[in-house]
C-alpha cells in the first residue's frame, strides 16, 4: 500500500507565526487572498490531518470548515467527536498507514506541531505558505522544535495585490 501524499497550506506572519499565543488567528481577517488559492488546494485532498490545538480552534468556528472530508485529529487526548472526525496517535508513518488503509490518498497536514512533525519525518511532499505582511511579535510558530536540515525547490509563487505572497515548495 502506498502512503498518501501529504501537503500543508498555511498562512504565516512575516516573523514566522501562524497564530497568536492563545491560538487565535483573527489577524488574518484583515487580509484577503483569492479564495480559489485555497479552494483548489482543498479540492485536491481527501483527508485533513490536524493537531489537537488546531482542532480546539476550529470547533469554535460557526461552521465546520472541512465539510464532508475525512478528518483525523492527531492527539493523545481525544474528546468526543462532533463531526465524524477520528482521533489518532502515533508516528507519522503509522498514522499514514492507517489513513491509507481507510482509503486516504491525499492528506492536508495542518497545524504547526503536525507540520513540523511530518516535515521532520520526511513525509511532507509539498508546503504552501502564504506570507502575511504583518509582524505579530509573539505567537505560535509554524516550525516548532529542532528540525533536520532539508532542501526545497520552489514550485510556484504569487504576489497578491493585498500584499500577501503565496509560495509553494517541494522537498528535493
Amino acid at each position: 500500500m502506498t502512503r498518501p501524499r501529504c501537503a500543508a497550506f498555511l498562512a504565516m506572519s512575516l516573523d514566522g507565526f501562524i497564530a497568536r499565543p492563545d491560538g487565535r488567528v483573527d489577524w488574518l481577517d484583515a487580509y484577503e487572498a483569492p479564495p480559489e488559492d485555497y479552494a483548489a488546494f482543498f479540492a485536491s485532498v481527501d483527508t485533513v490531518l490536524i493537531g489537537r490545538d488546531t482542532y480546539d480552534l476550529v470547533v469554535t468556528f460557526p461552521e465546520w470548515p472541512y465539510g464532508a472530508k475525512r478528518v483525523a485529529v492527531l492527539t493523545h487526548r481525544p474528546p468526543a467527536p462532533r463531526h465524524g472526525e477520528a482521533f489518532v496517535a502515533g508516528e507519522p508513518a503509522r498514522v499514514l498507514a492507517c489513513l491509507a488503509a481507510a482509503g486516504s490518498r491525499s492528506v492536508y497536514v495542518d497545524g504547526g506541531a503536525v507540520v513540523s512533525q511530518y516535515l521532520a519525518a520526511g513525509v511532507l511532499d509539498e508546503l504552501t505558505v502564504t506570507v502575511v505582511p504583518l509582524v505579530l511579535g509573539a505567537g505560535r510558530r509554524l516550525f516548532q522544535g529542532a528540525l533536520p536540515e532539508r532542501r526545497f525547490s520552489l514550485v510556484a509563487s504569487h504576489a497578491h495585490p493585498s500584499g500577501l505572497v503565496r509560495i509553494t515548495y517541494r522537498p528535493t
